[in-house]
């Protein structure tokens, strides 16, 4: 079982500017906080023990973690370059919309194709984002996951 302590206990996104997205993104939005929430690895290097409430934000190019502990002391606030996930979220969204138009018509063994090309890439983000968050955060693979699902889900404006 994982230490209470080293988790998120809440996970909030700052996309009150953006426009409404489609419906396949929202959906991918709540499940992975949603799967977040349920089990997660996230301990801070170095700083206080949490649990700990994540706030999520772009600003520009850069994508702001504003950490809080459960009493509401702010703990960790850190910004991260969204420049170097640019290409992967780019390709990433494209196989999705593949994948996407592929399940209304194409055949299981091209949607399996498919499917596996959009696992690959969401997992090249995911270890992408574990090292750029490992001087101030550890994560594990799966929370690392959801985490680099919100990040594509706040690059999207629309």
């Amino acid at each position: 079982m994982l230490d209470e302590r080293n988790k998120l206990f809440d996970v909030q996104l700052d996309d009150h500017n953006f426009f409404a997205r489609n419906p396949e993104v929202e959906h991918e939005r709540r499940i992975a906080i949603y799967d977040l929430l349920e089990e997660n690895k996230f301990e801070m290097i170095g700083g206080d023990i949490g649990p700990y409430a994540l706030y999520l934000k772009r600003e520009e190019n850069k994508l702001i973690f504003e950490i809080t502990a459960q009493t509401g002391f702010n703990v960790a606030k850190f910004p991260l370059l969204l420049t170097s996930f640019r290409k992967i979220i780019r390709d990433y969204f494209k196989v999705c919309e593949s994948y996407y138009e592929a399940i209304k018509s194409a055949s299981p063994s091209k949607i399996e194709a498919i499917d596996i090309g959009r696992r690959s890439l969401h997992d090249q983000g995911a270890v992408m984002l574990r090292e750029k968050l490992s001087e101030h955060v550890s994560v594990d693979e799966s929370t690392a996951r959801r985490l680099f699902t919100l990040i594509c889900v706040l690059y999207v404006r629309g």
